[in-house]
């Protein structure tokens, strides 16, 4: 006969239900390591040591929703891989001259044709969240930043927390009042420009499921993930809500806006200009990081028809994998405008806060600066397609 109370297995549990919550895991850094060490912000010298010390430093869950791509990541993977398919071709005798990297960009001026990402909750990275984002991103000469339209702050303190520009990110939504109200907002707070989104219609993340066995909160939900994750009904994710995109509400979009828009999302030169003609000032060429669809095609890989696809006046934006500034130089010559970051300016702030950021985009910076002198590229207009060879697969 058992004895009434607590069993000697019930105890354990509790025990290791403590532990798994316990502050002193919320990092991945082992707490009882006498001398684990982050180190300082000036040792590392290039983009992707920073996701490291993310890493060491954020709660599991927070890092996963960085890091991963959609269900099994080939396009996460791809992604990264298409540049290493592509050649930079020098000019070894083409006059010294310091490089000029100012560009205009649907009206803002930028002294790089880098901007930040839209990228949802900052604040899981860092307390200041989106508002640290901004400050580093305007210490580093000024980058333009995309505030997400899932910020973890209203878009007005975002752009009141510092000084260079910010642009807004649209998720479409049905109810067109609803629409109003959010692009009045944005651009009450001083939004330039408008970018609308319109892929990840139903992803499905494998690396987040995983990391449930892991101690890992289910992203989206509550508690730690021991035992069987609760029953899903949409297991797949599909997204009800955008399946109903259509081309009527780009138009109606478009009335509403005093500013340019561009539109991000875009993997094909038929959407690209079906886009132009319904008024979209600009196009945006992302897969949401590798987020969006498995097998997708990096987005490297169709950049050139896209810019082709679209007249001249129509500047293409460009983003996915970059992890330094050789990458935004062949991104240039594909016949991209501006390039975006995301995970870097991500793993930036949650390893330094806004130093972390502004640290991040000032490498990109004068990595990019480099290599334009290496390769005998006095300034973008001078950046094009006899600067690179292609081996796409």
């Amino acid at each position: 006969m058992k004895k009434k109370g607590a069993t000697r297995r019930a105890i354990l549990g509790g025990i290791g239900a403590g532990i798994a919550s316990s502050a002193l895991l919320k990092s991945q850094q082992d707490p009882f390591r006498d001398h684990s060490r982050v180190p300082g912000i000036d040792e590392l010298k290039t983009v992707i040591e920073f996701e490291a010390v993310a890493y060491a430093k954020l709660p599991r869950e927070a890092y996963t929703y960085t890091a991963y791509g959609s269900e099994g990541e080939f396009t996460l993977r791809r992604n990264r891989e298409a540049f290493d398919w592509v050649e930079l071709v020098p000019r070894e005798i083409a006059g010294a001259s310091p490089a000029n990297t100012t560009a205009e960009i649907l009206g803002t001026p930028m002294k790089f044709p880098i901007l930040v990402s839209p990228s949802a909750g900052h604040s899981a990275l860092h307390p200041d969240g989106e508002l640290a984002t901004h400050q580093g991103a305007s210490a580093a000469s000024a980058t333009p930043m995309i505030v997400s339209a899932n910020a973890s702050f209203p878009v007005d303190k975002i752009a009141a927390a510092a000084p260079s520009p910010v642009w807004w990110q649209l998720y479409p939504q049905q109810d067109l009042d609803r629409t109003k109200d959010l692009l009045d907002r944005a651009l009450a707070a001083g939004a330039k420009a408008i970018v609308m989104t319109v892929d990840q219609q139903a992803s499905y993340y494998e690396r987040a499921i995983h990391d449930r066995h892991l101690n890992a909160a289910p992203l989206g939900g509550a508690g730690r993930g021991r035992g069987r994750a609760p029953a899903s009904t949409n297991p797949y994710r599909i997204q009800t809500t955008r399946l109903w995109y259509n081309w009527r509400y780009v138009d109606q979009v478009r009335k509403m806006l005093t500013v340019p828009i561009a539109v991000k999302g875009v993997l094909t030169a038929e959407d690209a200009k079906e886009f132009v003609e319904h008024g979209c000032d600009s196009i945006y060429v992302s897969n949401h990081g590798g987020r969006s669809l498995d097998y997708d095609p990096s987005t490297l890989e169709v950049l050139t028809e896209i810019v082709d696809a679209v007249p001249a006046r129509v500047p293409v934006i460009f983003d996915s994998g970059i992890r330094c500034g050789s990458d935004i130089l062949k991104a240039l010559a594909l016949g991209a405008k501006a390039v975006c970051i995301g995970r870097g300016v991500r793993w930036g702030l949650a390893a330094y806060g806004a130093p972390g950021v502004q640290r991040v985009l000032e490498i990109l910076q004068a990595e990019l600066v480099m290599a334009m002198n290496q390769t005998g590229r006095p300034d973008l207009a001078s950046i094009d397609r006899s600067l690179v060879r292609t081996h796409f697969l």
